[in-house]
């Protein structure tokens, strides 16, 4: 990981994001001392494992027809 002064960090921002977005980490020094770092953003999202448990809630659902409130509310303090 490269070390970035404060002061520099600000003046080259935008240069130092688009490195993060190539997947690069930078740490940003304050006084000598690692302050913060800058690095890619974690979008790894498990779609299929996000889909199968909203088809879970899906068939764990009861129809709205002839259902009550308090029916909704029993429902979903189990």
């Amino acid at each position: 990981m490269r070390k970035i002064g404060l002061f520099e960090a600000k003046q080259k921002l935008s240069e130092l994001v688009e490195r993060a977005v190539r997947g690069e980490r930078i740490g940003i020094t304050r006084r000598g001392k690692l302050a913060a770092v800058i690095g890619p953003a974690e979008t790894d999202i498990d779609l299929d494992k996000l889909f199968e448990g909203m088809e879970k809630i899906r068939r764990r659902a009861k129809p709205l027809r002839g259902t009550s409130i308090k029916d909704l509310i029993e429902e979903g303090r189990r």
